[in-house]
């Protein structure tokens, strides 16, 4: 595995810049401001550094209706400038088969609409809740489970009521943990993360906060030292970044995922299993790897969720189970992420493994592990259970 050469190219840390932007000066770069004002949204922009096939010309000029188009400059220079299949590419740039619908597929599929006590407010596990705070990102996922109101195109509009939230927050005692989310809540300023962070931290029975962003990954200029001064008084605080290739890990951040984890913040990683992105075992034995090397530990792989339009970014579930299987044992436990479906409709994660038990009775059960080898482990006794 760790001998294959596609695995030696990608377990490489490396900078993208200036890359298509050699006219921009190193200040202007760093800048997460000029990032976000100078974004690849539309099909020209494309097109003056891409050679598009027309699935992809013909996904972008369906972009306006479902989901926005938006690359920033430091995620663009990673993208392939003719392979449609790159897998940084297959992430951020639409294609036509955006708009085929399966008939499995939601818009909702998560079913966080009906678990909803106060828009933009998520209570579907009993002690912890998902807090929408924004619906625009760095860039735009194509995959995007929360793409019926993200990037302000579709239809649906997120609604967030601010105070009638943290008023629930207060009045709801068994709820310990609080996810922000969105769209990605460090496009926030510091000032007004500030104030969140802490109107949270001044609820008692909540005791850890959570943020879900792609930030670090889509703009790892937005992780500035005065940010993570900010973050760092509302410990014990924890960052899940969402990194789905090892590609992704530039130099840049890896340097800005250390600020962070020097801050005293504890990052984790949730990729989505894609196809033609992640689903070889040389890539993501790359990627889990490069993570841990950013001091970042692999938390969840998902399954991809039955988003309209998704059918071709799917895998099959087997597909997952034998790359997990392929790792066990051949790589430190600390680089394996737990792979988890999240049951259609709002039935939350459901974790996924392969099968390691071949038998099991009141006397013993027998295992396999790694190498499919068998093992027996006798089960209690029952008199030495009532001991």
């Amino acid at each position: 595995m760790t001998h294959d050469p596609i695995y030696q190219r990608e377990i490489q840390f490396r900078s993208p810049a200036p890359g298509r932007f050699p006219e921009v000066s190193p200040d202007d770069w760093n800048s997460h401001l000029w990032q976000l004002k100078n974004s690849i949204k539309t099909l020209p922009q494309l097109e003056k550094h891409l050679t598009l096939a027309e699935e992809e010309r013909a996904g972008m000029l369906l972009t306006g209706t479902k989901l926005a188009t938006s690359i920033t400059p430091h995620f663009f220079n990673l993208v392939h400038e003719s392979d449609p299949d790159d897998p940084i590419r297959r992430q951020v740039v639409p294609r036509i088969e955006e708009s085929l619908t399966d008939p499995s597929e939601m818009s909702d599929p998560c079913g966080e609409d009906s678990h909803m006590p106060v828009p933009g407010l998520v209570h579907r596990y009993p002690d912890r809740v998902l807090f929408l705070v924004t619906d625009r990102c760095a860039s735009y996922c194509r995959y995007c489970t929360r793409s019926r109101v993200v990037s302000g195109v579709s239809d649906q509009k997120l609604e967030t009521q601010w105070e009638a939230a943290f008023q629930y927050l207060e009045r709801t005692p068994q709820v310990r943990d609080v996810l922000l989310s969105g769209g990605d809540p460090l496009l926030l300023s510091d000032n007004r993360l500030d104030k969140i962070l802490t109107r949270l931290r001044q609820i008692p029975h909540i005791q850890f906060v959570r943020i879900g962003s792609r930030i670090p990954v889509f703009l790892p200029q937005r992780i500035t030292p005065e940010l993570c001064a900010m973050l760092e008084k509302h410990h014990p605080l924890f960052i899940s970044i969402h990194c789905n290739h090892p590609r992704e890990l530039t130099s840049e951040v890896r340097d800005g995922l250390a600020r962070l984890s020097k801050a005293g913040i504890q990052l984790g990683n949730q990729s989505v299993l894609l196809k033609g992105v992640n689903d070889s075992l040389p890539v993501h034995a790359a990627l889990l790897h490069k993570l841990l090397m950013c001091r970042v530990k692999p938390y969840y792989l998902y399954q991809c969720d039955l988003i309209q339009g998704s059918s071709h970014l799917r895998t099959s579930v087997q597909t997952g189970l034998d790359l997990i299987e392929k790792l066990r044992g051949h790589t430190t436990g600390y680089a394996l992420p737990q792979y988890v479906l999240d049951a259609p409709g709002g039935g939350g994660k459901i974790p996924l493994n392969p099968n390691y038990v071949v038998s099991r009775s009141p006397e013993e059960v027998v295992l396999r592990n790694y190498e499919g080898k068998k093992f027996v482990y006798p089960e209690v006794s029952g008199k030495l259970a009532e001991l």
